[in-house]
Parts: structure tokens; C-alpha cells; sequence
């Protein structure tokens, strides 16, 4: 397993990491043991950086993996969660409630701090409440010792710029998680590189399949792309299923390459799920496939989709 640096936080943190989204039974209904299991393996691999949130299964994922972590030593991985968002439609940025949602958080976990906290998909927000209120709170929970460092997560890369541009948040802002902006078929994320580089700040990129476009089969029924997304997505899937083209393996692969995204998020369920990501990671990736595969995918290149306030997009 490979590590890089995750931005100022100085964390050496492994460019696959563990998202435990699947704990909380979100893409199908899981065995806990088994969810358990697949945490342990994942820091057996050198996985070193595990991601959850209170929403995840309205707390199950962080109850599953408080179960997990309680019997391993807390040393050998770095745990974020989120706060803000608890249900579908249940945001609530406010400090107040960011401060009892950590006590909470760190209750389920079995843990006494969290390495990173991020407020979770801001675009759902105001993003004057969010740099005057929240993030100010997260400052506080450092202070406190609760939490090591602040990020912010979302879909929108406009949340990002509109944070990191504002005087009052400069130097609150510690990590940011972004999601289905660096991956085969939208690799817009690489816009913000020069911004988080030039004030420090570490990059999490998730859900590299695309939120299951990627994954070979078909996404959940709750994908929030459109219809020439996900058409263009199946129509690659078939034809890497009939090229001898792994396209999970060569998306995974091709968002780990990147020597300027810290790490990737994945997320599942199943022991040999986790420990097959890794074993790509350490293969070399095939260059004709991901030239196919892109060409494929060029239709729709750089596509994305609304998420949040109509003026955080």
C-alpha cells in the first residue's frame, strides 16, 4: 500500500481508503459480523484512513464500525466523520447541533476524537451559516481535543471555491472531501488542485465508481445522474464486459494514480471486496483499456448533476 501526505494535517494516509457507507446497509442490507470483518481486513491490507457519517444508515454504519474499531488499536488508523446531515432531507449546520452531533458520533465509535471532522454536503446549506457559524464551531471542538482537524464535503466543486475565497474561513478549513469529480468519466476535481495546494489543504476523493455507474452493473435505482449519464455508463460497462476490460479494477486504479489526490475512498461490505481493491492498487494499470474506456466515456466527460441549494451549484 502506498501513503501520501493528506495536505497540512501531515497525515501520512493510504492512497486507498476505507468509506463506510455500506456498514449502514445503503447499497444492500448487510450481515454486521460481516461489515466487521471487512473493516479489520482493510486495516490488516494498510488501509489506514476510515470515513463514515451519522447519516450512513441514520447511524448505523457508525454503530457497525464503533463495534469494529472498539477492539483494535486506535493507532493504526485515522477516523473522519460528518456532521450536518442526518436523513434525506435533514440538515442542520448549526453549532449547537454540530457540537451535540460529535458527542454522539464519538458515543458510537467507542473512541474519545476523531482525526477529521467534515461538515457533511454543505450545498444543502447556507454557506454564510457555514463559514460564519460552523465552521467557527469546528474550531472550537479542535480547541477542545475532540477532533484533530475541520474539512468540509459536497457535491458542487462551487461549495469549495465559495468557502476556501472567503476571508473569515481562511486557515479553518484543514481537508476537503470530494465525491464523483475524479473518476473515468469526470475529472473536473483536477480544477481545484492549484487552490488546495497553494493553501495546504488535503483532498479526499470518493466514490471513484461513480456511485455505482462504474461498477459494471446497474447503479441504485436512487443515482441522481441523468438519463444520457447513465445510458453512455451502460453502454461502456457492455462493451468492457465483452472486451476482457475489468472496468471497477481500471476505474480504482486510474483515480489512485494521481500523485496529487491523497487518497481515494471505497466502500463495501464483503472482506474479499476490500482486499481485491487494494490488490489493484499495487498493479500496474492497463494503458490501452483506459484509453478505450475513455473514449468511451467521452460523451459525457465532465457531467454531473444538481445537488443542493440551486445558488451553492
Amino acid at each position: 500500500m502506498k501513503y501520501r501526505k493528506l495536505g497540512k494535517t501531515e497525515l501520512d494516509v493510504s492512497v486507498l481508503s476505507f468509506g463506510a457507507s455500506s456498514l449502514g446497509s445503503v447499497f444492500r442490507e448487510i450481515d454486521d459480523h460481516e461489515g466487521i470483518r471487512t473493516v479489520h481486513e482493510a486495516v490488516e491490507l494498510g488501509i489506514n484512513l476510515i470515513d463514515v457519517s451519522p447519516y450512513y444508515g441514520l447511524t448505523k454504519a457508525e454503530s457497525v464500525l464503533g463495534q469494529a474499531i472498539r477492539e483494535m488499536d486506535r493507532s493504526r488508523f485515522y477516523l473522519t466523520t460528518k456532521a450536518g446531515r442526518y436523513g434525506g432531507d435533514a440538515f442542520d449546520f448549526s453549532a449547537d447541533r454540530i457540537q451535540r452531533s460529535v458527542e454522539e458520533s464519538l458515543a458510537r465509535l467507542h473512541t474519545d476524537y476523531i482525526d477529521i471532522l467534515y461538515l457533511h454536503d454543505i450545498e444543502f446549506g447556507s454557506m454564510r451559516q457555514i463559514i460564519e457559524e460552523s465552521l467557527p464551531s469546528l474550531q472550537k471542538l479542535k480547541q477542545e481535543g475532540k477532533i484533530r482537524f475541520a474539512g468540509i464535503s459536497g457535491l458542487p466543486l462551487q461549495i469549495f471555491r465559495s468557502v476556501l475565497n472567503a476571508p473569515e474561513a481562511d486557515g479553518f478549513v484543514d481537508s476537503v472531501l470530494s465525491y464523483c469529480h475524479y473518476s473515468l468519466n469526470d475529472t473536473s476535481l483536477l480544477e481545484l488542485l492549484p487552490q488546495l495546494d497553494a493553501k495546504g489543504i488535503g483532498l479526499v476523493n470518493a466514490s471513484p465508481l461513480s456511485m455505482g455507474l462504474l461498477s459494471g452493473k446497474e447503479p441504485p435505482d436512487w443515482h441522481p445522474a441523468g438519463a444520457k449519464v447513465k445510458e453512455v455508463c451502460r453502454q461502456t460497462a457492455e462493451a468492457c464486459a465483452a472486451e476482457g476490460i475489468n472496468l471497477p479494477k481500471l476505474a480504482i486504479q486510474f483515480a489512485v494514480a494521481h500523485e496529487g489526490i491523497p487518497t481515494t475512498l471505497v466502500s463495501t461490505a464483503r472482506p474479499e471486496n476490500i482486499a481485491t481493491n487494494a490488490a489493484w492498487t499495487d498493479e500496474p494499470i492497463d494503458p490501452q483499456a483506459l484509453l478505450r474506456v475513455q473514449e468511451l466515456l467521452a460523451p459525457i466527460h465532465n457531467e454531473t448533476w444538481l445537488s443542493g441549494r440551486p445558488e451553492n451549484n
